[in-house]
């Protein structure tokens, strides 16, 4: 039971996860303009990974796609390229985790068919949440160093100053999305270890003589023609086997060895 459990609630997490990337892919609030030394201004642009927008104190907002990709920074082209990666890691993983599901049975699939796409499924939103940390990370840390870059400029004295931007929303919604992706592969890598069958305990089939235990020692076996020399020695009361002749045949002893 604990391991439907663990199985479910890894697939309910890891559909999280999975949705919220595809929520952060899609927003436009990934940079926003930092405020801070203007609070009150009639424009406000902010931008995302595939538009940038423009809102004004009216309350129309107008947003223009970028019709470019090679005039894009580098950096900026990774980051499409991994939360890309991350939605199609974790969709493709969804669909083997609904099939991998103990509760949901097709035909005759064995456990340890269950087992392996567990596995598969559990690996896979480790890696697309991997994929969207990554991404988040590496966008955060452009805006980081554009921030910096820009507030020196402003120091310094220099009039053509662009716009600072900071973290925007669509940054936390996709670290969440990315943790909780791979918090829901590690439990569905977990609940692999409780699908897989026992070992079977009887790994050869051995027989035993019915009614007793009898145990049979192997050895050697010499097959005897008949004419082979008798060495035994019969043990009785004045009585003692006499060796055989040269010629093969016995001796029997005579009548004074009984006194």
């Amino acid at each position: 039971m604990s391991t439907t459990i663990c199985q479910v609630m890894g697939f309910l997490v890891s559909s999280l996860g999975v949705a919220g990337c595809m929520v952060a892919t899609a927003m436009d609030m990934w940079s926003t303009q930092d405020l801070y030394d203007n609070p009150v201004t009639a424009v406000f642009q902010y931008q995302g990974l595939w538009r940038s927008c423009v809102r004004q104190s009216s309350g129309f907002t107008e947003c223009r796609p970028y019709f470019t990709i090679l005039g894009l920074p580098a950096m900026f082209q990774a980051v499409r390229a991994l939360m890309i990666v991350g939605i199609v890691l974790g969709i493709l993983g969804l669909l083997v985790c609904i099939f991998a599901l103990k509760c949901i049975r097709i035909g005759n699939m064995e456990d340890s068919a269950k087992a392996n796409m567990t596995l598969t499924s559990g690996i896979m939103f480790i890696v697309a949440g991997l994929c969207a940390i990554t991404g988040v990370s590496v966008f955060a840390n452009m805006l980081v160093t554009n921030f910096w870059m820009s507030t020196a400029n402003m120091y310094q004295g220099m009039q053509n100053v662009q716009n600072r931007y900071t973290f925007g929303s669509a940054l936390f919604v996709g670290w969440v999305a990315g943790g909780l992706a791979l918090v829901g592969g590690i439990m569905m890598c977990l609940a692999c270890r409780g699908l897989m069958p026992e070992e079977s305990r009887y790994k050869a089939v051995s027989y035993n003589a019915s009614g007793r235990n009898i145990s049979y020692r192997t050895g050697p076996y010499k097959v005897g023609s008949g004419y082979e020399p008798d060495t035994k020695i019969r043990k009785g009361a004045g009585y003692e086997e006499a060796a055989r002749s040269e010629d093969g045949r016995r001796s029997y002893p005579s009548k004074h060895d009984y006194v």
